[in-house]
């Protein structure tokens, strides 16, 4: 499911038990609402309290750690970009046509993955598009080197075109994170008894339910930001193309 409908998913779930828990309060009999009765739905919305936000915590950071390492990749791989364009450069003139292609490569990424209409790692995973970085590799293969300079460029270049190509297949495979759909049934349902125990130990009335209303919004915020951050090449936080632009505007010079 996309992150706007987790979290719809869980604002109903979560505000729909909080509702519930205060219907039941006006319906159980006398004896249900004693107040030992309410202690101990207190302490144990407690403990689930406590759970919930352990879990939360953990999965943003997580989520988060995996959006910056994706970000950490894709300039690391911008970098190598230009420095595998300035090893061409430097090869001699018959590097022209490769050097081409790489900004021909450089580009479509561009243009595609961190475009409005991008589609993220389906973009990024494209056959086409590895074609043309094996492509690249075999050009940059085939070159005569003349002299010891050219041959280091060569392996140089090599060396930079490899880890450009693990860069990518980094991003592709850390770029796909998403909270698994066990692991969320099991936290909505966590988020579900803590705030129907909240509705069952308060009287129902408008500021209870704006206040219920208000902390199920924060909660399916949170997991839309979960999600968000677990799929860093698209969405609403989408991670930064200005290091492919920067690369784009000094490949070729």
């Amino acid at each position: 499911m996309s992150p706007v409908v987790d979290g719809l998913v869980v604002l109903a779930s979560v505000f729909g038990s909080g509702l519930i828990g205060s219907y039941l309060r006006s319906v159980l009999p006398e004896q249900h609402l004693r107040e030992d009765s309410l202690a101990m739905v207190r302490l144990c919305t407690g403990v689930i309290a406590t759970l919930a936000a352990l879990v939360l915590g953990l999965l943003v950071a997580s989520a988060k750690a995996n959006y910056d390492r994706v970000s950490d990749d894709v300039t690391q791989a911008a970098a190598a970009t230009v420095l595998l364009d300035r090893a061409l450069a430097q090869f001699g003139p018959q590097t022209k046509e490769v050097r081409g292609l790489l900004r021909t490569a450089v580009a479509s990424a561009t243009n595609t993955v961190f475009s409005d209409h991008g589609r993220g790692v389906a973009d990024l995973d494209d056959p086409q598009r590895l074609a043309i970085g094996e492509r690249l590799q075999a050009d940059i293969r085939t070159l005569t080197p003349e002299n010891d300079v050219q041959r280091a460029l060569q392996a140089h270049a090599l060396e930079l075109s490899n880890e450009v190509a693990k860069m990518r297949l980094l991003t592709i495979t850390q770029a796909e994170g998403s909270i698994p759909a066990v692991f969320l049934i099991v936290l909505v349902l966590w988020l579900a008894i803590m705030f129907a125990g909240f509705g069952l130990v308060t009287s129902r009335n408008p500021t209870v339910v704006v206040t219920l209303f208000l902390c199920a919004l924060s909660l399916a915020g949170a997991v839309f930001m979960i999600e968000e951050l677990n799929r860093p090449l698209e969405g609403l936080m989408r991670i930064s193309g200005a290091p492919l632009q920067y690369a784009l505007t000094h490949i070729g010079r």
